[in-house]
């Protein structure tokens, strides 16, 4: 039988989720995200978890969608492939950043796109310092549309709009200092140690407090206009479904520059 795509510990107040796809670089696909799903509505209403601590198995965080599955089909069911597939993501980050416990993002190796989604979604971030951040939709003839509204909350509009025009990869000091990132530790160890005592620290706050305190944070805006999300879905599915989609996909699995890259 093969590893369940998310794997989930308990350790009294403190929850630990495991994305578990360590062959694809945790990427969401083969059923990780709708896992996930379920384990956070299962934290919804859970009083007793305090904390939620979010990681990747295998040495990387999160490396986004797998464009293995996003690129299959006809462009008619891409275009309704994507739909399906940015509506959901954007609601996980959502549901995820509404939970009442505390959710800590602790990074190593990669967290692209999506998987960057999930990082500015987290309350805290902390990430080691061989640690990459990208969102590098455009690169594939995509755009971070689920993605955006967070990554602006995070590190502002400006920091966020070069992120994702120029699509490149972050090293974990230069995410530290756009604002991405909380703090940069050395290495696994090093994390560890810092989760241990951010965790101390959030266990001498009451934890009704702390769920209120994270609703009035959420009442101070709303992460994005109305109307965003749905707009973000239809571009998301327009270029999933497009001529652009198709070179980059192909071109990032042939490891090559894209055709409009000269």
């Amino acid at each position: 039988m093969s590893a369940p795509p998310v794997l989930v510990t308990r350790e009294g107040p403190v929850v630990h989720v495991t994305l578990n796809r360590p062959e694809r670089r945790n990427a969401i696909g083969g059923g990780m995200g709708e896992a996930l799903d379920e384990v956070i509505a299962s934290l919804a209403d859970d009083r007793d978890a305090r904390a939620v601590v979010l990681r990747g198995a295998g040495g990387h965080f999160c490396a986004g969608l797998d464009l293995s599955e996003v690129g299959q089909g006809s462009p008619e069911e891409r275009l309704a492939g994507g739909q399906a597939r940015n509506r959901a993501i954007g609601e996980r980050f959502r549901r995820l950043s509404a939970l009442p416990q505390v959710v800590i993002a602790a990074v190593e190796g990669a967290a692209h796109a999506g998987g960057l989604g999930f990082v500015c979604a987290a309350d805290l971030a902390f990430a080691t310092a061989d640690a990459r951040f990208a969102a590098p939709e455009v690169r594939r003839g995509l755009v971070p549309a689920q993605i955006l509204p967070w990554l602006v909350r995070r590190m502002g509009r400006s920091q966020a709009t070069r992120l994702v025009l120029e699509g490149r990869v972050v090293e974990a000091p230069s995410a530290l200092r756009m604002g991405l990132l909380h703090e940069v530790v050395a290495d696994r160890a090093a994390l560890d140690a810092l989760l241990a005592e951010v965790l101390s620290a959030l266990r001498e706050g009451a934890p009704g407090a702390l769920a209120e305190t994270k609703g009035l944070l959420a009442a101070l805006g709303p992460i994005s206009p109305e109307g965003y999300a749905e707009a973000g879905v239809a571009a998301f599915a327009r270029t999933a479904a497009g001529p652009e989609a198709e070179e980059g996909i192909a071109a990032f699995r042939e490891k090559r520059r894209p055709a409009w890259a000269g």
